[in-house]
Protein backbone atom coordinates (compact mmCIF):
# COMPACT_ATOMS: atom_id res chain seq x y z
CA UNK A 1 0.00 0.00 0.00
CA UNK A 2 1.23 3.26 -0.97
CA UNK A 3 2.15 5.59 1.53
CA UNK A 4 0.51 9.31 1.97
CA UNK A 5 2.42 11.84 0.47
CA UNK A 6 3.41 14.39 2.91
CA UNK A 7 0.76 17.77 2.90
CA UNK A 8 0.92 20.08 -0.10
CA UNK A 9 1.64 23.03 2.74
CA UNK A 10 5.62 21.53 2.97
CA UNK A 11 6.05 21.44 -0.49
CA UNK A 12 8.57 24.29 -1.68
CA UNK A 13 7.13 24.53 -5.04
CA UNK A 14 3.16 24.66 -4.03
CA UNK A 15 4.19 27.42 -1.71
CA UNK A 16 5.40 29.62 -4.70
CA UNK A 17 2.73 29.14 -6.73
CA UNK A 18 0.59 30.06 -3.68
CA UNK A 19 2.01 33.11 -3.54
CA UNK A 20 2.07 33.86 -7.21
CA UNK A 21 -1.40 33.12 -6.64
CA UNK A 22 -2.30 35.20 -4.25
CA UNK A 23 -0.37 37.93 -5.88
CA UNK A 24 -2.38 37.83 -9.03
CA UNK A 25 -5.68 38.17 -6.92
CA UNK A 26 -3.82 41.07 -5.45
CA UNK A 27 -3.01 42.79 -8.62
CA UNK A 28 -6.59 41.76 -10.36
CA UNK A 29 -8.59 43.42 -7.46
CA UNK A 30 -6.32 46.17 -7.29
CA UNK A 31 -7.27 46.72 -10.86
CA UNK A 32 -10.77 46.53 -10.67
CA UNK A 33 -10.95 48.79 -7.90
CA UNK A 34 -8.32 51.68 -9.60
CA UNK A 35 -10.92 51.44 -12.24
CA UNK A 36 -13.84 52.02 -10.56
CA UNK A 37 -12.82 54.03 -7.81
CA UNK A 38 -10.87 56.48 -10.23
CA UNK A 39 -14.01 56.25 -12.40
CA UNK A 40 -15.99 57.37 -9.18
CA UNK A 41 -13.98 59.96 -8.13
CA UNK A 42 -13.53 61.84 -11.49
CA UNK A 43 -17.68 61.59 -12.08
CA UNK A 44 -17.96 63.45 -9.09
CA UNK A 45 -15.64 66.09 -9.99
CA UNK A 46 -16.22 66.86 -13.61
CA UNK A 47 -17.89 64.16 -15.56
CA UNK A 48 -21.65 66.13 -15.08
CA UNK A 49 -20.31 69.04 -17.22
CA UNK A 50 -18.31 67.29 -19.42
CA UNK A 51 -20.48 64.10 -20.41
CA UNK A 52 -23.91 66.01 -19.14
CA UNK A 53 -23.43 69.52 -19.90
CA UNK A 54 -27.32 70.26 -20.49
CA UNK A 55 -28.45 69.19 -17.40
CA UNK A 56 -27.88 71.91 -14.30
CA UNK A 57 -25.20 70.71 -11.87
CA UNK A 58 -27.32 68.34 -9.71
CA UNK A 59 -28.70 66.83 -12.39
CA UNK A 60 -25.53 66.20 -14.17
CA UNK A 61 -23.98 65.01 -10.89
CA UNK A 62 -26.68 62.12 -10.61
CA UNK A 63 -26.50 61.27 -13.91
CA UNK A 64 -23.02 60.97 -13.85
CA UNK A 65 -23.58 58.24 -10.86
CA UNK A 66 -25.94 57.01 -12.81
CA UNK A 67 -23.14 55.98 -15.31
CA UNK A 68 -21.48 54.08 -11.91
CA UNK A 69 -24.58 52.57 -11.52
CA UNK A 70 -24.80 51.09 -14.89
CA UNK A 71 -21.05 49.58 -14.61
CA UNK A 72 -22.56 47.67 -10.94
CA UNK A 73 -26.28 46.98 -12.75
CA UNK A 74 -23.61 44.59 -15.38
CA UNK A 75 -22.01 42.95 -13.02
CA UNK A 76 -24.51 40.22 -11.88
CA UNK A 77 -24.70 39.26 -15.25
CA UNK A 78 -21.13 38.94 -15.74
CA UNK A 79 -20.97 36.84 -12.81
CA UNK A 80 -23.61 34.53 -14.41
CA UNK A 81 -21.89 34.37 -18.00
CA UNK A 82 -18.09 33.97 -16.78
CA UNK A 83 -19.34 32.16 -13.48
CA UNK A 84 -20.24 29.29 -16.04
CA UNK A 85 -17.64 29.23 -18.15
CA UNK A 86 -15.36 29.61 -15.24
CA UNK A 87 -17.16 26.42 -13.45
CA UNK A 88 -16.97 24.65 -16.90
CA UNK A 89 -13.79 25.75 -18.67
CA UNK A 90 -11.76 26.91 -15.90
CA UNK A 91 -10.68 29.83 -13.79
CA UNK A 92 -7.22 30.78 -15.07
CA UNK A 93 -8.34 31.38 -18.91
CA UNK A 94 -11.51 33.22 -17.42
CA UNK A 95 -9.67 35.38 -14.92
CA UNK A 96 -7.66 36.46 -17.74
CA UNK A 97 -10.16 37.32 -20.10
CA UNK A 98 -11.97 39.26 -17.60
CA UNK A 99 -8.61 41.71 -16.63
CA UNK A 100 -8.27 41.97 -20.30
CA UNK A 101 -11.55 43.69 -20.56
CA UNK A 102 -11.60 45.42 -17.51
CA UNK A 103 -8.53 47.40 -17.93
CA UNK A 104 -9.22 47.98 -21.34
CA UNK A 105 -12.60 49.70 -21.36
CA UNK A 106 -10.71 51.80 -18.66
CA UNK A 107 -8.00 52.56 -21.06
CA UNK A 108 -10.73 53.77 -23.75
CA UNK A 109 -12.58 55.84 -21.40
CA UNK A 110 -9.46 58.20 -21.21
CA UNK A 111 -9.72 58.41 -24.64
CA UNK A 112 -13.17 59.38 -25.01
CA UNK A 113 -14.78 61.99 -26.69
CA UNK A 114 -16.72 64.91 -24.30
CA UNK A 115 -20.15 66.03 -24.75
CA UNK A 116 -18.77 68.95 -26.92
CA UNK A 117 -17.01 66.76 -29.02
CA UNK A 118 -19.28 64.55 -30.38
CA UNK A 119 -22.52 65.04 -28.96
CA UNK A 120 -24.83 62.72 -27.19
CA UNK A 121 -22.58 60.11 -28.08
CA UNK A 122 -20.14 60.76 -25.37
CA UNK A 123 -22.30 59.66 -22.89
CA UNK A 124 -23.62 56.66 -24.78
CA UNK A 125 -19.96 55.26 -25.84
CA UNK A 126 -19.41 55.85 -21.53
CA UNK A 127 -21.92 53.94 -20.36
CA UNK A 128 -21.03 51.37 -22.84
CA UNK A 129 -17.90 50.74 -21.79
CA UNK A 130 -19.07 51.22 -18.24
CA UNK A 131 -21.04 48.08 -19.47
CA UNK A 132 -18.19 45.87 -20.92
CA UNK A 133 -16.25 47.06 -17.11
CA UNK A 134 -19.20 45.91 -15.42
CA UNK A 135 -19.43 42.67 -17.14
CA UNK A 136 -15.43 41.90 -16.51
CA UNK A 137 -15.72 42.83 -12.98
CA UNK A 138 -18.61 40.70 -12.58
CA UNK A 139 -16.12 38.00 -13.47
CA UNK A 140 -12.82 38.95 -11.93
CA UNK A 141 -13.24 38.86 -8.59
CA UNK A 142 -14.85 35.15 -8.30
CA UNK A 143 -12.03 34.14 -10.59
CA UNK A 144 -9.55 35.45 -7.99
CA UNK A 145 -10.45 34.47 -5.21
CA UNK A 146 -11.38 31.01 -5.57
CA UNK A 147 -7.96 30.35 -7.03
CA UNK A 148 -6.72 31.48 -3.85
CA UNK A 149 -8.89 29.67 -1.48
CA UNK A 150 -9.17 26.55 -4.10
CA UNK A 151 -5.20 26.23 -3.71
CA UNK A 152 -4.97 27.06 -0.07
CA UNK A 153 -7.05 23.86 0.43
CA UNK A 154 -5.23 21.72 -1.66
CA UNK A 155 -2.21 22.59 0.43
CA UNK A 156 -3.89 21.60 3.24
CA UNK A 157 -6.67 24.44 3.52
CA UNK A 158 -4.68 26.23 6.69
CA UNK A 159 -5.25 30.02 6.84
CA UNK A 160 -7.71 30.31 4.17
CA UNK A 161 -9.18 33.15 5.84
CA UNK A 162 -5.61 35.00 5.78
CA UNK A 163 -4.75 33.65 2.17
CA UNK A 164 -7.83 35.12 0.59
CA UNK A 165 -7.16 38.58 1.85
CA UNK A 166 -5.13 39.10 -0.49
CA UNK A 167 -7.34 39.52 -3.22
CA UNK A 168 -9.37 41.70 -0.62
CA UNK A 169 -6.35 43.44 -0.34
CA UNK A 170 -6.64 44.95 -3.44
CA UNK A 171 -9.20 46.84 -2.90
CA UNK A 172 -7.68 49.22 -0.09
CA UNK A 173 -4.49 48.85 -2.20
CA UNK A 174 -6.57 50.34 -5.66
CA UNK A 175 -8.16 52.91 -3.64
CA UNK A 176 -4.63 54.23 -2.52
CA UNK A 177 -3.68 54.24 -6.10
CA UNK A 178 -6.51 55.78 -7.55
CA UNK A 179 -7.12 58.18 -5.05
CA UNK A 180 -3.32 59.05 -5.34
CA UNK A 181 -3.11 59.47 -8.94
CA UNK A 182 -6.76 62.12 -9.19
CA UNK A 183 -5.04 63.58 -6.41
CA UNK A 184 -2.16 64.41 -8.45
CA UNK A 185 -4.21 65.68 -11.61
CA UNK A 186 -6.28 67.32 -9.17
CA UNK A 187 -3.28 69.58 -8.14
CA UNK A 188 -3.65 71.08 -11.81
CA UNK A 189 -5.09 74.41 -12.96
CA UNK A 190 -8.93 73.72 -12.94
CA UNK A 191 -8.96 74.04 -16.93
CA UNK A 192 -6.28 71.97 -17.51
CA UNK A 193 -8.09 69.67 -15.17
CA UNK A 194 -10.96 69.63 -17.32
CA UNK A 195 -9.62 69.50 -20.64
CA UNK A 196 -6.64 66.87 -20.28
CA UNK A 197 -5.80 65.90 -16.99
CA UNK A 198 -8.60 64.25 -15.90
CA UNK A 199 -7.79 61.34 -18.42
CA UNK A 200 -4.71 60.62 -16.99
CA UNK A 201 -5.01 58.27 -14.50
CA UNK A 202 -7.75 56.43 -16.65
CA UNK A 203 -4.77 55.99 -19.38
CA UNK A 204 -2.54 54.75 -16.37
CA UNK A 205 -4.47 52.03 -15.87
CA UNK A 206 -2.63 50.14 -18.90
CA UNK A 207 0.41 49.88 -16.50
CA UNK A 208 -1.51 47.52 -14.04
CA UNK A 209 -2.71 45.72 -16.80
CA UNK A 210 0.41 45.06 -17.92
CA UNK A 211 2.07 43.60 -14.60
CA UNK A 212 -1.58 41.69 -13.92
CA UNK A 213 -1.34 39.80 -17.22
CA UNK A 214 2.17 38.62 -16.75
CA UNK A 215 1.30 37.32 -13.50
CA UNK A 216 -1.60 35.76 -14.40
CA UNK A 217 -0.23 33.53 -17.37
CA UNK A 218 2.31 32.13 -14.58
CA UNK A 219 -0.44 30.93 -12.51
CA UNK A 220 -1.44 27.31 -12.75
CA UNK A 221 -5.07 25.85 -13.24
CA UNK A 222 -7.21 25.58 -9.72
CA UNK A 223 -6.35 21.39 -8.23
CA UNK A 224 -9.85 21.31 -6.94
CA UNK A 225 -11.49 22.56 -10.42
CA UNK A 226 -9.22 19.96 -12.04
CA UNK A 227 -10.48 17.10 -9.29
CA UNK A 228 -13.99 18.05 -9.86
CA UNK A 229 -13.51 17.83 -13.87
CA UNK A 230 -12.07 14.78 -13.66
CA UNK A 231 -14.89 13.40 -11.74
CA UNK A 232 -17.54 14.96 -14.09
CA UNK A 233 -16.34 13.45 -16.76
CA UNK A 234 -15.97 9.93 -15.42
CA UNK A 235 -19.84 10.44 -15.00
CA UNK A 236 -22.24 9.51 -17.79
CA UNK A 237 -25.09 12.69 -16.48
CA UNK A 238 -24.21 15.75 -18.29
CA UNK A 239 -23.70 18.39 -16.32
CA UNK A 240 -26.49 21.01 -15.51
CA UNK A 241 -25.61 24.74 -16.06
CA UNK A 242 -24.62 26.43 -11.98
CA UNK A 243 -27.06 28.77 -12.58
CA UNK A 244 -29.81 26.66 -12.84
CA UNK A 245 -28.70 24.47 -9.56
CA UNK A 246 -27.93 27.81 -7.97
CA UNK A 247 -31.63 28.80 -8.57
CA UNK A 248 -33.27 25.78 -7.58
CA UNK A 249 -32.08 26.53 -4.25
CA UNK A 250 -31.51 29.88 -4.19
CA UNK A 251 -30.71 30.30 -0.49
CA UNK A 252 -26.85 30.22 -0.49
CA UNK A 253 -26.70 33.30 -2.99
CA UNK A 254 -29.08 35.22 -1.42
CA UNK A 255 -27.22 34.80 2.00
CA UNK A 256 -23.80 35.69 -0.16
CA UNK A 257 -25.56 38.50 -1.40
CA UNK A 258 -27.02 39.98 1.97
CA UNK A 259 -23.93 39.91 4.05
CA UNK A 260 -22.16 41.67 1.73
CA UNK A 261 -24.25 44.91 1.56
CA UNK A 262 -22.75 46.92 4.47
CA UNK A 263 -19.30 46.45 3.76
CA UNK A 264 -20.40 47.33 -0.34
CA UNK A 265 -22.70 50.73 1.27
CA UNK A 266 -19.81 51.74 3.41
CA UNK A 267 -16.89 51.82 0.65
CA UNK A 268 -19.22 53.81 -1.68
CA UNK A 269 -20.61 56.16 0.33
CA UNK A 270 -17.25 57.10 2.11
CA UNK A 271 -15.07 56.68 -0.85
CA UNK A 272 -16.44 57.88 -4.20
CA UNK A 273 -19.14 59.71 -3.16
CA UNK A 274 -17.95 61.31 -0.44
CA UNK A 275 -15.72 62.98 -2.37
CA UNK A 276 -18.82 64.79 -3.81
CA UNK A 277 -20.50 65.13 -0.48
CA UNK A 278 -17.30 66.70 0.90
CA UNK A 279 -16.47 69.20 -1.55
CA UNK A 280 -19.98 70.92 -1.75
CA UNK A 281 -19.24 71.27 2.37
CA UNK A 282 -16.55 73.45 1.84
CA UNK A 283 -13.40 71.03 1.76
CA UNK A 284 -10.92 71.38 -1.29
CA UNK A 285 -10.34 68.08 -3.63
CA UNK A 286 -6.60 67.22 -2.35
CA UNK A 287 -8.19 67.44 1.11
CA UNK A 288 -10.55 64.48 0.70
CA UNK A 289 -8.72 63.00 -1.74
CA UNK A 290 -5.70 62.67 1.42
CA UNK A 291 -8.27 61.67 3.44
CA UNK A 292 -9.54 58.80 1.04
CA UNK A 293 -6.15 57.87 0.64
CA UNK A 294 -5.11 57.65 4.00
CA UNK A 295 -8.19 55.53 5.28
CA UNK A 296 -6.88 52.94 2.53
CA UNK A 297 -3.51 52.44 4.41
CA UNK A 298 -5.17 52.27 7.20
CA UNK A 299 -7.23 49.72 5.89
CA UNK A 300 -4.00 47.60 4.08
CA UNK A 301 -3.44 46.73 7.76
CA UNK A 302 -6.98 46.27 9.34
CA UNK A 303 -7.88 44.09 6.36
CA UNK A 304 -5.24 41.38 6.73
CA UNK A 305 -5.36 41.39 10.82
CA UNK A 306 -9.45 40.89 10.38
CA UNK A 307 -8.88 37.87 7.95
CA UNK A 308 -6.48 36.03 9.86
CA UNK A 309 -8.59 36.63 13.08
CA UNK A 310 -11.53 35.13 10.91
CA UNK A 311 -9.38 31.93 10.96
CA UNK A 312 -9.30 31.86 14.62
CA UNK A 313 -12.59 32.86 15.61
CA UNK A 314 -14.78 32.37 12.75
CA UNK A 315 -15.51 34.87 9.64
CA UNK A 316 -19.44 35.73 11.58
CA UNK A 317 -18.02 37.14 14.47
CA UNK A 318 -15.39 39.24 12.34
CA UNK A 319 -18.14 40.35 9.99
CA UNK A 320 -20.74 40.89 13.12
CA UNK A 321 -17.87 43.68 15.11
CA UNK A 322 -17.66 45.15 11.50
CA UNK A 323 -20.81 45.45 11.09
CA UNK A 324 -21.82 46.90 14.13
CA UNK A 325 -19.22 49.15 14.39
CA UNK A 326 -19.59 50.95 10.86
CA UNK A 327 -23.68 51.11 12.28
CA UNK A 328 -22.30 52.80 15.96
CA UNK A 329 -19.79 55.05 13.71
CA UNK A 330 -21.99 56.31 11.17
CA UNK A 331 -23.71 59.67 13.19
CA UNK A 332 -20.40 60.13 14.52
CA UNK A 333 -18.66 59.79 11.13
CA UNK A 334 -20.79 62.42 9.50
CA UNK A 335 -20.82 64.66 12.15
CA UNK A 336 -17.09 64.97 12.18
CA UNK A 337 -17.21 65.70 8.54
CA UNK A 338 -19.97 68.45 8.80
CA UNK A 339 -17.75 70.28 11.23
CA UNK A 340 -15.38 71.24 8.34
CA UNK A 341 -12.32 70.57 9.57
CA UNK A 342 -9.72 68.36 7.63
CA UNK A 343 -8.39 66.77 10.43
CA UNK A 344 -11.74 65.23 11.79
CA UNK A 345 -12.28 64.79 8.15
CA UNK A 346 -9.32 62.16 7.73
CA UNK A 347 -10.42 60.47 10.95
CA UNK A 348 -13.85 59.99 9.58
CA UNK A 349 -12.83 58.57 6.61
CA UNK A 350 -10.29 56.45 8.47
CA UNK A 351 -12.69 55.17 11.21
CA UNK A 352 -15.73 53.87 9.09
CA UNK A 353 -13.49 52.98 5.62
CA UNK A 354 -10.08 52.04 7.38
CA UNK A 355 -11.47 50.21 10.32
CA UNK A 356 -15.05 48.99 10.03
CA UNK A 357 -15.47 48.42 6.66
CA UNK A 358 -12.30 46.81 6.03
CA UNK A 359 -13.15 44.12 9.16
CA UNK A 360 -16.02 43.65 7.62
CA UNK A 361 -14.86 43.40 3.87
CA UNK A 362 -11.72 41.41 5.08
CA UNK A 363 -13.44 37.73 5.83
CA UNK A 364 -15.58 38.33 2.63
CA UNK A 365 -13.58 36.17 0.23
CA UNK A 366 -13.00 32.97 2.52
CA UNK A 367 -16.86 32.87 3.76
CA UNK A 368 -18.74 33.31 0.08
CA UNK A 369 -16.36 30.93 -0.93
CA UNK A 370 -17.38 28.03 1.66
CA UNK A 371 -21.04 28.45 1.06
CA UNK A 372 -20.85 26.20 -2.34
CA UNK A 373 -19.57 23.40 -3.70
CA UNK A 374 -16.91 22.93 -6.63
CA UNK A 375 -19.13 22.60 -9.50
CA UNK A 376 -21.29 26.07 -9.00
CA UNK A 377 -18.63 28.15 -6.55
CA UNK A 378 -17.35 30.59 -9.03
CA UNK A 379 -21.15 31.29 -10.46
CA UNK A 380 -22.72 31.22 -6.84
CA UNK A 381 -19.45 33.26 -5.07
CA UNK A 382 -19.82 35.80 -8.42
CA UNK A 383 -23.67 36.14 -8.07
CA UNK A 384 -23.64 36.83 -4.56
CA UNK A 385 -20.74 38.92 -4.55
CA UNK A 386 -22.45 41.48 -7.49
CA UNK A 387 -25.10 41.32 -5.90
CA UNK A 388 -24.13 42.50 -2.68
CA UNK A 389 -21.93 45.36 -4.95
CA UNK A 390 -25.17 45.94 -7.20
CA UNK A 391 -27.08 46.99 -4.00
CA UNK A 392 -24.86 47.98 -1.62
CA UNK A 393 -22.30 50.46 -4.30
CA UNK A 394 -24.63 50.58 -7.11
CA UNK A 395 -27.28 52.42 -5.65
CA UNK A 396 -25.96 54.34 -2.68
CA UNK A 397 -24.44 57.27 -4.35
CA UNK A 398 -27.67 57.53 -6.54
CA UNK A 399 -30.46 57.11 -3.53
CA UNK A 400 -27.63 59.15 -1.06
CA UNK A 401 -27.64 62.19 -3.85
CA UNK A 402 -31.65 62.26 -4.32
CA UNK A 403 -32.26 62.32 -0.51
CA UNK A 404 -29.64 64.67 0.55
CA UNK A 405 -30.91 66.86 -2.76
CA UNK A 406 -34.80 65.90 -1.23
CA UNK A 407 -33.76 66.76 2.78
CA UNK A 408 -31.49 70.16 1.65
CA UNK A 409 -29.32 71.18 4.52
CA UNK A 410 -29.93 67.59 6.79
CA UNK A 411 -27.02 64.98 6.26
CA UNK A 412 -28.51 62.32 8.08
CA UNK A 413 -29.82 60.35 4.90
CA UNK A 414 -25.94 59.44 4.71
CA UNK A 415 -25.94 58.11 8.52
CA UNK A 416 -29.00 56.36 7.94
CA UNK A 417 -28.09 54.88 4.65
CA UNK A 418 -24.64 53.65 6.74
CA UNK A 419 -26.78 52.34 9.43
CA UNK A 420 -29.17 50.61 7.11
CA UNK A 421 -26.17 48.72 5.09
CA UNK A 422 -24.93 47.43 8.08
CA UNK A 423 -28.17 46.36 9.64
CA UNK A 424 -28.92 43.83 6.68
CA UNK A 425 -25.45 42.34 7.16
CA UNK A 426 -26.10 41.97 10.99
CA UNK A 427 -29.47 40.43 10.27
CA UNK A 428 -28.21 38.14 7.61
CA UNK A 429 -25.13 36.43 9.97
CA UNK A 430 -28.13 35.63 12.53
CA UNK A 431 -29.33 33.04 9.98
CA UNK A 432 -25.62 31.47 8.42
CA UNK A 433 -23.55 28.92 9.95
CA UNK A 434 -19.62 28.93 10.66
CA UNK A 435 -17.45 27.37 7.76
CA UNK A 436 -14.40 28.61 8.51
CA UNK A 437 -12.68 25.27 10.14
CA UNK A 438 -14.45 22.82 7.53
CA UNK A 439 -12.73 21.63 4.51
CA UNK A 440 -14.37 22.99 1.01
CA UNK A 441 -16.26 20.18 -0.93
CA UNK A 442 -15.40 19.30 -4.37
CA UNK A 443 -18.89 18.09 -5.34
CA UNK A 444 -21.18 19.50 -2.82
CA UNK A 445 -25.25 20.31 -3.95
CA UNK A 446 -26.28 23.78 -4.84
CA UNK A 447 -28.04 24.98 -1.65
CA UNK A 448 -25.95 23.30 0.68
CA UNK A 449 -22.49 24.87 2.33
CA UNK A 450 -19.74 24.41 0.19
CA UNK A 451 -17.77 22.79 3.12
CA UNK A 452 -17.80 19.55 5.36
CA UNK A 453 -16.29 19.02 8.77
CA UNK A 454 -12.67 18.40 8.16
CA UNK A 455 -11.08 14.91 8.11
CA UNK A 456 -7.53 13.58 8.29
CA UNK A 457 -7.58 13.06 4.80
CA UNK A 458 -7.87 16.70 3.79
CA UNK A 459 -4.69 16.93 5.26
CA UNK A 460 -2.95 15.40 2.47
CA UNK A 461 -2.37 16.09 -1.55
CA UNK A 462 -5.21 14.14 -3.16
Amino acid sequence: MQSPRPPASQDPLQQKQLRRVALSGLLGTAVELYDFLVYGTVAALVFGELFFPEADPAVGTIAAFGTFAAGYLARPLGGIVFGHFGDRVGRKSIMLLTMLMMGTGSFLIGLLPTYDAIGVWAPVLLVTLRVVQGLAIGGEWGGATLMVVEHVEHAGGKRRGLWSSATQLGAPLGSVLSAGVVTLVSALPDDDFRSWGWRIPFLLSVVLLGVGLFVRLKVTESPLFQEARRTQESTATPPKPPILELLRKPKPVLQAACVGIGAFTAQSLLTGFMISYAVTHGYTRPQVLTAVTLASVVALFVLPAASAFSDRVGRRPVVLAGAVASAALAFPIVALVDSGSPGLLILAICLGHGVAQSTMYGPLGALLSEMFGTRVRYTGASLGYQGATLIGAGFSPLIAGSLLAAYKGSSTPLAVLLCAGALITVITLWFMRETSGEALVTDGPAGTSGARPRTPSDQMTP
